[in-house]
């Protein structure tokens, strides 16, 4: 038991490592998704099998949770990147397909890790796990290699490049101007500002609104996945059939999630996932009061219904939305900082989860705060974006332009008045023009 919640311990230490966005993000654009992908699937394994000789736990947080983290983050983060390349009509489909592995090993992980702890040890339990994660290499490998186009650069910002061009196609030699090297701070701005996004942080509102509300969402959205268990536990509930709740929630996301990647992808919700996102948001959050109503073993398996409906379609949007509000050509770097964002949450939320436990006595108030967390985060997001959709189309209202000639195309019958005749009534003459 003690080794269970050391393992446990691990999981959620590796969640810090998701910070390693920035660094994935430069990966992915000097060799590519598939060279990240087998990087990540190398370090993964490397950390687990690395784990099994351990000898303290101050061990273990740098072979399980440091370096399997990160090569975690390196193959998570390039394959929901090389998604976007790979497909476009049917992305959001494609993406929750996707995350239907996650709801495979969510439902075997609490089942395999518990049979071989019982029966092998943590340590050969380490070495297995290491053995599984180095398969992410076989599958970076068959990735099909996306060429990236480096970006065009514009004529106002090289002025010098264009009058290269027209050198080279006269024959003659080029002559480089020499600049003087960028400062060091200077150099790191640009370099924070390409692989962190804060260019687009700053001056996309929708990607602003959309980070701040998944970040605030996160803090209470991984809150049941580490509570339940220890929650029906303390209710009465058998250690195994606790573990099964776990289970019974991935086994659902394994069919909703690609029901949920259909759903969005109708062309209904073209443009409107995000509302559909925040009602699973929503859905989450409310659900969260089923489970602190009550501890019997029949309403925890309810709440386990519910949560994982709404946990699929979170799943299978997640990133889908994130794609629909950045191009994709900065697609990498803006997850970079949506990541780094998302694991400080992640990192405060069950630690201040725990207090509450230890200062209450009861665990039903993690279920009361990760609904606070899941409502407000679902109210801000479709709120902000209902208000922004408003204000755009207000904008591009006031900024019609009128037609130049609105006569044209239609026949018109203009009057033409002529000079005043003293001996005879005005006389008007009618033009009928096309």
């Amino acid at each position: 038991m003690q080794s269970m919640c050391s393992v446990t311990e691990l999981q959620s230490f590796s969640k810090i490592q998701r910070a390693a966005g920035p660094l994935c993000s430069i990966l992915v654009e000097r060799f590519g998704c598939r060279t990240t992908v087998m990087l990540g699937g190398l370090l993964s394994g490397v950390g687990m099998v690395a784990s099994a000789f351990s000898k303290s736990i101050s061990h273990l947080y740098i072979t399980a949770g440091f370096i399997t983290g990160m090569g975690s983050c390196f193959g998570f983060q390039a394959g929901v990147t090389v998604l976007g390349y790979y497909f476009i009509r049917r992305r959001a489909l494609a993406n929750a397909l996707a995350s239907t592995g996650v709801s495979i090993g969510l439902t075997l992980w609490p089942l395999i890790s518990q049979y071989l702890l019982d029966e092998m040890g943590w340590r050969n339990t380490f070495l297995i796990f290491g053995g599984v994660l180095l398969n992410c290499c076989v599958c970076g490998a068959v990735m099909r290699p996306v060429p990236v186009q480096p970006p065009a650069l514009s004529m106002k910002s090289c002025p010098e490049q264009s009058t290269e061009g027209a050198h080279l196609s006269n024959g003659n030699t080029l002559h480089h101007k020499e600049h003087l090297p960028p400062s060091l701070c200077a150099a790191c701005f640009q370099t924070l500002q390409k692989y962190l996004a804060f260019d687009i942080f700053c001056k996309n509102k929708g990607y602003q609104i959309y980070t701040i509300g998944v970040t605030w969402m996160v803090m209470g959205f991984v809150l049941p996945l580490i509570y339940l268990v220890p929650y029906a536990i303390f209710s009465g509930v058998e250690e195994r059939k606790a573990a099964l709740l776990i289970s019974i929630i991935g086994f659902i996301n394994i069919f909703m999630r690609p029901m949920a990647g259909l759903l969005s992808g109708l062309s209904i919700f073209t443009g409107r996932r995000i509302y559909l996102f925040s009602v699973a948001v929503l859905l989450n959050g409310l659900s969260n009061l089923i489970c602190a109503i009550s501890a019997e073993y029949s309403i925890l398996v309810l709440y386990c219904l519910v949560y994982s409906v709404s946990m699929s379609v979170i799943g299978a949007l997640l990133f889908q939305v994130l794609m629909d509000v950045v191009e994709m050509d900065r697609f990498s770097s803006a997850l970079g900082l949506f990541t780094i964002l998302e694991s400080v949450t992640i990192l405060v939320g069950p630690p201040l989860a725990g207090l509450l436990v230890d200062v209450t006595g009861h665990f039903s108030y993690v279920f009361y705060a990760s609904a606070f967390f899941m409502v407000s985060a679902a109210l801000f997001m479709g709120l902000s974006f209902c208000t922004m959709e408003a204000k755009n189309k207000l904008t591009e209202t006031h900024k019609l332009p009128l037609p130049e000639n609105p006569s044209r195309g239609k026949y018109t019958e203009v009057p033409t008045e002529l000079g005043p005749d003293k001996n005879g009534p005005p006389a008007v003459i009618y033009i009928t023009s096309i």
